[in-house]
């Protein structure tokens, strides 16, 4: 009994350390992948591809969170928001978070194996970048670039898969989200900007100061507008560009929350952005529907 009671503590703790018990990185992660699947398979994407590319969304979302926290396990122990994450706790050796790390990372790479050359070289920048970016927020103030690279590089990888090339457009998708991305975890910064003075974290939100709604407004505007040139580019419907208006008015919400850099608020911004990746995915999957009906 007591060593099944040890084994769900760890499992417990392996869980948390993953971030299963908060999928929003996730689903931030899976809406671009969504976006891309969809307007590369013209609103039919294979359905191995979709299985094999929302599992890598899982499996690399949650290796990147455990090297997020072995890089920074000399930092979380002393923010308020991450002290009593399994690392910092103490709950998980760092030998351990690295197998895991590795574990989750070969388990992605053997889903790619199952697609095609092109995405598996892509799939190694992946990565690379995945790797990389915990480690930025230490010599950089732009980490939060880098994370856009790192979540942006299933969109590529999408295009691959699903048709063998990775047309011009489709980079047009890539920089939108890289604006998106920085948007949102600027906001997500904001949450934690007093600790991370302390403790000598970089990041974009230190690096805007009092100037961060104005930036993250700049960042979303060039999202959006990048968004259309992407609905023009692969001539989507209607109900795409509905979509396209209302997810600028779900930026603009976010605006009002972030308007008194609250913590709390902030942090209710950066959550609410899932609801915005849905809306563009609601309005690519119906404006494939309406060439359907046309």
């Amino acid at each position: 009994m007591v060593r099944i009671m040890n084994l769900h503590a760890r499992l417990g703790a392996y869980g948390r350390l993953m971030r299963i018990d908060k999928p929003i990185g996730t689903l931030l992660l899976l809406w671009p992948t969504l976006w891309a699947l969809w307007i590369a398979g013209e609103g039919h994407p294979d359905g191995q591809t979709l299985l094999i590319f929302s599992a890598g969304v899982f499996l690399m979302r949650s290796a990147g969170c455990v090297i997020n926290d072995f890089a920074d396990r000399g930092f979380d122990p002393h923010v308020e928001r991450t002290r009593t994450r399994p690392l910092a706790a103490g709950e998980v050796s760092t030998r351990e978070a690295i197998g895991l790390f590795a574990a989750l990372g070969l388990t992605a790479f053997g889903l790619v194996l199952m697609t095609n050359m092109l995405t598996v070289m892509l799939s190694f920048a992946a990565i690379g970048l995945a790797a990389l970016y915990p480690f930025m927020k230490r010599y950089t103030h732009w980490p939060q670039l880098f994370l856009g690279i790192a979540f942006s590089m299933a969109i590529p990888m999408a295009f691959a898969a699903q048709t063998g090339a990775v047309p011009t457009a489709a980079w047009l998708i890539v920089m939108a989200n890289i604006c998106w991305v920085v948007a949102y975890d600027t906001m997500y910064a904001m949450v934690d900007v007093d600790d991370d003075l302390q403790v000598g974290v970089k990041s974009t939100a230190i690096l805007f100061g009092s100037r961060c709604r104005e930036m993250i407004a700049l960042f979303q505007l060039a999202f959006i507008a990048i968004m259309i040139a992407v609905g023009l580019s692969f001539d989507l419907g209607w109900p795409y560009f509905a979509g396209i208006a209302a997810a600028a008015g779900i930026a603009i919400y976010h605006q009002t929350l972030i308007f008194r850099r609250k913590r709390e608020q902030c942090f209710r911004a950066f959550l609410n952005n899932n609801y915005l990746g849905a809306t563009l995915f609601i309005a690519i999957v119906l404006s494939y529907a309406q060439f359907l009906a046309d």
